[in-house]
């Protein structure tokens, strides 16, 4: 028997727009140091020591559309996993804590899990790491084991658990959920000393979870089931066949199964919840990620090309050009290539309205950033008017774009750094730094790039339509059609 973490990285990250968009949210964002909040997640048990050897793979599960970031950042951070589960459509946390748990029924027999949210900052990986050793006998004892946060402050915007009884030192049986307070609320229930955050982490076995959501929604358990048994392989990602998962309930852990234990003796499986103090934060909008950051001695937080006068209690994140604040306070700045969001920092937690808008009027700032990743690499669309458009585009050393043709444009690409190999209808050849070639419309071609630097070109395209969806596809490495 193993300790399986298991990453769930399908969250949207609203409140942190601009920087955070559906496509690429804020798991996939160095929000706080130079790993990104994915990578920090991955490499949290490094060197952990408890009752159990830990899997050398995480488990993650995510949304397809961000499917090579992900699995690129999980290299990069020393941590590649194959078990890249991918949801078809998202469901919440419950039934992605079922395919894990299914995932590793099939290939190990039994497991525990460790369920961690990629979008997560806990700063003492120590304390951290006592934590998840103290919950590991009673989670493979067959208890269902969670993580609440000593408070440290009457926060509004946690949901709590209330402690009962002490179980051993640092554990308690859980007494109940409650939902976000109001602030006199919150102050009460710091003044208690009974109520902790809930932090949204879990620890129990594949077995013991099964046995739950089978008896709590056995329609999930069902669902899970088939769209595991309907899988297939891609690579390093599980797709989950999406017809099966598709008709699965959706419900968080702590609503499906969590919350109903202690009601539900009969089931034989105590909750239980681990006490800690880690630096812990969920980074949910912006004045949290202010109030985690470094700061200067007039309470600025600034990162990039920023420049403040007079300026107090600030954060400003800048991404593609230099922003200037004069004489302000309490506020946040965040500046994209694409968008420029500006709040006062007690505002920050109704960003989300304006993804609602954004999304209501179908603008592409609610979806992704300019520049967009891909598995061979990425492009930033730099311009566009009425019939063309021009993109920076960068291919990773050996990688390649699929053999394609489109209908409606046609295509100049200037290579402005390294070397090219270009298929273009029958001839192949090689482009060098200045120099440029033609693909008409309704040629077949591909860009290749066979060195060992990142090779940059400049694609200018032009035509009656230049959306991404005319490209027809004869062969692609990342088996997309």
């Amino acid at each position: 028997m193993q300790l399986h973490p298991v990453i769930l990285s399908g969250g949207s990250g609203t409140r942190l727009w601009p920087l955070s968009r559906e496509q690429y949210p804020k798991q996939l964002l160095a929000l706080t140091g130079d790993e990104t909040m994915l990578q920090q997640t991955a490499t949290r048990l490094a060197g952990f020591s408890g009752v159990l050897p830990t899997a050398a793979e995480s488990i993650v599960v995510c949304n397809e559309e961000y499917r090579f970031i992900t699995a690129e950042q999980m290299r990069a951070a020393g941590c590649p996993s194959h078990h890249i589960i991918l949801e078809p459509v998202g469901r919440n946390t419950a039934p992605a804590l079922t395919l894990a748990a299914l995932t590793v029924k099939r290939e190990h027999g039994d497991g525990v899990l460790l369920v961690m949210p990629a979008d997560h900052v806990i700063r003492d990986l120590p304390a951290f790491q006592r934590a998840v050793a103290l919950g590991l006998d009673a989670a493979l004892s067959g208890a269902m084991v969670t993580f609440g946060i000593i408070p440290e402050r009457p926060e509004t915007g946690y949901g709590y658990i209330r402690v009962g009884d002490e179980t051993a030192p640092g554990m308690h049986e859980v007494s109940a959920f409650v939902e976000k307070p109001d602030a006199d609320t919150a102050a009460g229930y710091l003044a208690s000393g009974r109520y902790l955050w809930n932090s949204g982490l879990f620890m129990v076995r594949s077995d013991v979870w099964l046995k739950a959501i089978g008896y709590f929604n056995p329609a999930m358990l069902a669902a899970c089931s088939a769209g595991i048994d309907a899988e297939t392989r891609d690579a390093d990602f599980v797709r989950v066949g999406r017809e099966a998962f598709e008709a699965c309930p959706s419900d968080s852990i702590d609503y499906a199964v969590m919350e109903r234990l202690a009601q539900t003796p009969e089931l034989g499986i105590p909750p239980r919840v681990v006490q800690m103090s880690v630096g812990w934060s969920d980074v949910g909008a912006w004045d949290a990620l202010w109030a985690l950051a470094d700061r200067d001695e007039a309470g600025n937080c600034a990162r990039g090309d920023v420049l403040l006068e007079a300026t107090r209690d600030t954060l400003v994140h800048a991404t593609s050009r230099m922003v200037a604040c004069l004489g302000v306070e309490d506020l946040v700045v965040v500046e994209t290539a694409d968008a420029v969001m500006v709040a006062r920092k007690a505002n920050t937690q109704d960003v989300k309205k304006i993804v609602a808008r954004l999304k209501a009027e179908q603008r592409p700032q609610a979806l992704a950033h300019r520049k967009i990743h891909r598995p061979w690499g990425c492009y930033d669309s730099i311009d566009s008017g009425g019939r063309f458009q021009v993109k920076r585009i960068e291919v990773k050393p050996g990688a390649s774009l699929s053999l394609q043709m489109h209908h409606h444009r046609a295509e100049h690409w200037i290579v402005v750094r390294g070397t090219a190999k270009v298929t273009r209808g029958d001839e192949t050849f090689l482009l060098s730094e200045n120099q440029s070639t033609y693909i008409p419309l309704g040629v077949t071609h591909r860009l290749e790039n066979p060195g060992k630097l990142t090779l940059e070109i400049i694609e200018v395209q032009s035509g009656s339509y230049l959306g991404e969806d005319d490209i027809v596809r004869f062969e692609d490495t990342y088996g997309r059609h």
